[in-house]
């Protein structure tokens, strides 16, 4: 029986394998736009991407609005189920992410997704891109507390049967970053996403890769590929 340890990379979703900002800031608009609410401009609503959905809402509402986060979350549902709906709907990878998936599963790390999506919204992204059978965890929004506490994480430790200090999580956010040191998992930022890399980097990151190819390099150092 091989002592060496089972290896996790957990992978965000939104802003780190695909490029899905402009689904999310139409979404967002027309859930606004809906309630009679001036939108939120681009860069405000990438703050808040990752976080669970009424909790994201919330931080884009004065305090005297935050109650309508509810009803702008429902909004905002129907909205993305109509984008996804359109035929020339697209989840689109970024540059490099599925060779870099190949090149992680061909060194025997395990792969996992956590994500703030719904599981709906995780489900077709699995089924646009064949990956339905790519991760041994899947993790969404709807499957208990969100980022930044750590429940995704742990319960992809247990589905995996992976160490946490053998887990990494990569992501775009600080809340991806919260989350894995939440969970005692390396955290691993990625500079191509929707917050800043001095952001990660203050939120846990033990390190921000610049590309694919970097970070595939790095994952496999952190991740301890000589023990």
């Amino acid at each position: 029986m091989s002592d060496t340890p089972l290896r996790l990379a957990v992978f965000d979703v939104d802003g780190t394998l695909v490029d899905s900002q402009n689904n999310i800031c139409a979404a967002m608009t027309t859930a606004f736009l809906g309630e009679g609410l001036e939108p939120r401009d681009k860069a405000t609503v990438h703050r808040i991407i990752g976080l669970s959905l009424v909790e994201a809402i919330e931080r884009l509402l004065p305090e005297s609005e935050k109650g309508l986060a509810p009803r702008l979350a429902e909004r905002y549902k129907q909205a993305y189920q109509d984008i996804m709906a359109q035929p020339d709907y697209e989840d689109p990878l970024y540059p490099g992410a599925a060779e870099a998936l190949d090149r992680l599963e061909a060194q025997g790390i395990l792969l996992g997704l956590a994500t703030s999506k719904s599981r709906r919204g995780v489900e077709r992204f699995l089924s646009i891109h064949g990956y339905e059978s790519r991760f041994v965890t899947v993790r969404s929004a709807d499957d208990g507390p969100g980022k930044p506490h750590p429940f995704m994480i742990e319960q992809a430790l247990k589905e995996s049967g992976a160490e946490a200090r053998y887990t990494a999580m990569i992501g775009d956010t600080s809340f991806d970053m919260e989350m894995g040191c939440n969970a005692g998992a390396i955290s691993v930022g990625v500079a191509w996403g929707y917050h800043e890399p001095a952001v990660l980097a203050a939120s846990g990151a033990r390190l921000v890769a610049t590309n694919f190819n970097d970070l595939v390099c790095n994952l496999t150092t952190l991740l301890g590929e000589d023990e």
